[in-house]
């Protein structure tokens, strides 16, 4: 008896869990925590936008309910990157 070789992934990236500090991403194999500390875009957005994401390029995820991309780089050295952000007041 022969067996059928399995299909390929359904999804290429996902986020396979989310917690009151950050959320995983399922990517390559190996998973990734980004803390909303080092990625504040995503501290207040809903379940659903942060659930759906895409792999644009080999290292590059994006958002498209929340319109975020990023490079998986980032995630994995964000001291290199460090974040620029400026609030309403702040102008």
């Amino acid at each position: 008896m022969e067996s059928k070789t399995h299909g390929s992934s359904t999804s290429e990236v996902e986020v396979t869990n989310i917690s009151g500090h950050g959320f995983w991403v399922l990517f390559d194999e190996r998973e990734l925590f980004l803390p909303f500390q080092d990625f504040p875009w995503f501290r207040d957005a809903p379940v659903g936008g942060i659930l759906k994401v895409e792999r644009l390029g080999p290292k590059h995820l994006y958002w498209p309910d929340l319109d975020i991309d990023i490079h998986v780089d980032s995630i994995e050295n964000p001291d290199q990157f460090p974040l620029v952000s400026k609030n309403q007041s702040d102008e």
